[in-house]
C-alpha cells in the first residue's frame, strides 16, 4: 500500500498501515501548487504589517500583544519551545508515526499557510522512521494537542529528542548523522505545527483498529466458552437477531453461530432440554453485548474518518478571498466524546468476558469441568488466579471509563475556558484496550483448557481453529506454572490479529 499525502482525506486503514509500517508514504504531485496561495497570503500579511492571530500577535491570552515584524519568525521558535511541556512516558512508535502523517496531511490542505518544505520534512521523518520523542501527558485538547505536537516539532528545528531504541537521543545528533539540516521556521509555521486535533485523532484511529480485533476475539472466545460449558447454539440463530436488527448484534451472532457449527460437543446435548433450558446471560446475550460494542466502534470510526478530511488549524487561511479567520476547528470535543464512548464499550467486552471465565472455573457452574481447570485440584490451583487478574483489570477499566470529556479545566488565563480533554480520553482508552486484551486472553486460555476436558467430544471446526491458535502460544496446563506468561502471549496474539485470522480461516 502507498499512502499519498496531498491534503486529501485519509482513511483509518491508511493511518494504521503507515503507523505499523505496512504502507509507504509519498507526497502528491500538486502539493506546492495547493499550498502556495495560503503561504503567499501569510507573506503579504507580514509585508503589510497587518494584524493576524499567531502571525503578528502573541498566542492564547497573549493574543492582544502585537509582535514587531522583525520578531515574527522568532515568535514561532519560542512558541514551539515554550509549549514543549509534556511529561510522563513516551508514546509508542505507531502513535508517533500516525501523528507525523496526520500533521503532514493537515498542513498539505493549503489552509495553514506553511511552506511545502515543512510537509516534506515530516514525510522524510516517516520515510526514515525518525520519530520524535513525545511524552504522553500534558494536553487538555484545547487548541488541539499543543504539548505533544510541540515535542513532535522540536526535532524539525534540531532541538528536543528522537526516540531511538526506546531511549531519548538529542535531535541535533540524529539529524547530523542522517545528513539533514534543521528547517527554519517562518511566520505562522510554528503555530501550524502545534494547532489541531491530530494527536487524539491518531490515537483514535489506532484504537478503532485495536477495538475491532478485540471484538473479533471476544466473539471467538465466547464460542469457545460455549463449547467448554456445553452451552446451546440456539440463541445465535439468525432468525432471532433479525427480529432486533442492530447491525453489530447480527454480525456477532452470525460469527458465533458459524464457529459453533458442526460441534460434536454441542450435538451431544442439543436435544436434551433437561440439560439446560437457558444458558447464563454471559453466553446467550453475547451477541447483544458484543454487537453493541461493534456498533459503537463503527460510530467512532465515522467520527474519526470525518476528522481525517477536516481542516483543524487556527487561524484558517482562506487564500481565495484573502481572509484569515480565528475560529475553533481545533477543539477536540467531537473526538473526545467518541473516545470516551469507545472506552465504555470496550470495557463491556471485558466485563462479559470475565463472567464467562468465572463460570468455566467454578465447579458449581461448569457442568463437570475440574475445579479451576486444575489437573490435581487442591494440590494444583489451576487458573484460579487468572480470574483474579481478569477481575482486577475489569475493575480498573470501569474506573477508566469515567468520561474525560466532561472534565473541562480552563487554561491560558481563561482565554481557553472550555477544553475537550480529548487527549486524556485517548490515553484512558489506550489502557482500556490493553486491559481488555488481557481479559479476553484469560477467557481464551481457560476456554481452551475446558474444551479439551470435554474429550473425546470434539469442538466444531471453527472453535477448533481458535483452540489451535491458542495452543500455538500456550501449552495445556498439566501442572501448576506461572500463568502470567500464558495471558500475555495470548493477549499479544489477539492484538496481532492471530485470533481473528484463525476465525476467518474456519468460520
Amino acid at each position: 500500500m502507498v499512502v499519498v499525502v496531498d491534503g486529501s482525506p485519509l482513511t483509518i486503514q491508511e493511518v494504521v498501515a503507515v503507523a505499523h509500517r505496512t504502507a509507504s508514504v509519498e507526497i502528491g504531485n500538486d502539493l506546492a501548487s495547493r499550498m502556495e496561495p495560503a503561504r503567499a497570503l501569510v507573506e503579504r500579511i507580514i509585508a503589510d504589517e497587518d494584524v493576524a492571530y499567531g502571525i503578528t500577535t502573541g498566542f492564547g491570552a497573549l493574543s492582544y500583544t502585537r509582535i514587531p515584524i522583525e520578531q515574527a519568525s522568532e515568535l514561532q521558535y519560542d512558541l514551539v519551545r515554550s509549549h514543549a511541556s509534556g511529561v510522563g512516558d513516551l508514546l509508542g512508535r505507531p502513535a508517533i508515526r500516525a501523528m507525523l502523517l496526520l500533521r503532514a496531511r493537515t498542513l498539505a490542505q493549503g489552509h495553514s499557510g506553511v511552506r511545502p518544505a515543512v510537509v516534506e520534512r515530516l514525510i522524510e521523518f516517516l520515510r526514515r522512521d525518525l520519530l520524535p520523542a513525545v511524552p504522553d501527558r500534558g494536553s487538555v485538547g484545547a487548541s488541539g494537542d499543543l504539548a505533544p505536537f510541540a515535542h513532535l516539532a522540536l526535532p524539525l528545528i534540531g532541538e528536543g529528542f528522537f526516540l531511538v531504541d526506546g531511549a531519548r537521543v538529542a535531535a541535533a545528533d540524529v539529524l547530523e548523522a542522517e545528513g539533514l539540516d534543521p528547517i527554519e521556521l517562518r511566520p505562522k509555521e510554528g503555530l501550524s505545527l502545534l494547532n489541531g486535533t491530530e494527536g487524539m485523532l491518531a490515537q483514535g484511529c489506532l484504537a478503532v483498529h485495536a477495538a475491532r480485533l478485540l471484538a473479533d476475539a471476544a466473539d471467538g472466545a465466547c464460542a469457545l466458552s460455549v463449547e467448554a460449558l456445553m452451552g446451546s447454539s440456539r440463541p445465535f440463530q439468525a432468525r432471532v437477531h433479525q427480529l432486533r436488527p442492530h447491525p453489530g448484534q447480527i454480525h456477532s451472532a452470525d460469527v458465533i453461530a458459524r464457529l459453533l457449527d458442526g460441534s460434536s460437543i454441542g450435538a451431544s446435548h442439543r436435544d436434551d432440554f433437561s440439560h439446560r433450558v437457558q444458558d447464563a446471560y454471559s453466553l446467550r446475550c453475547a451477541p447483544q453485548v458484543h454487537g453493541s460494542v461493534r456498533d459503537t466502534i463503527d460510530h467512532a470510526a465515522i467520527v474519526f474518518e470525518r476528522e481525517l478530511g477536516s481542516v483543524v488549524d487556527n487561524p484558517i487561511i482562506f487564500a481565495d478571498d484573502g481572509d484569515v479567520i480565528s475560529a475553533g476547528n481545533f477543539h477536540g470535543q467531537p473526538l473526545a466524546i467518541a473516545l470516551d464512548f469507545l472506552a465504555i464499550a470496550v470495557t463491556e467486552l471485558g466485563s462479559i468476558s470475565e463472567r464467562r471465565t468465572d463460570r468455566i472455573l467454578d465447579p458449581e457452574r461448569s457442568y463437570g469441568l475440574s475445579p479451576f481447570l486444575a489437573t490435581r485440584p487442591g494440590v494444583d490451583s489451576g487458573y484460579m488466579l487468572a480470574q483474579y487478574t481478569a477481575a482486577a483489570l475489569v475493575a480498573e477499566n470501569r474506573v477508566l471509563s469515567h468520561p474525560a470529556s466532561v472534565e473541562s479545566i480552563p487554561t491560558s488565563g481563561s482565554q481557553e475556558d472550555h477544553v475537550s480533554m480529548g487527549w486524556g480520553a485517548a490515553m484512558k482508552l489506550r489502557d482500556v484496550l490493553r486491559n481488555t486484551a488481557n481479559v479476553i486472553a484469560v477467557e481464551l486460555v481457560c476456554a481452551a483448557q475446558g474444551c479439551e476436558q470435554r474429550a473425546p467430544l470434539e469442538p466444531a471446526p471453527g472453535t477448533a481453529a481458535i483452540l489451535a491458535a491458542v495452543r500455538s502460544v500456550v501449552p495445556p496446563l498439566v501442572a501448576d506454572r506461572p500463568v502470567g506468561t500464558d495471558i500475555e502471549v495470548t493477549a499479544q496474539l489477539i492484538e496481532d490479529g492471530g485470533i481473528g485470522a484463525a476465525m476467518a480461516r474456519r468460520e
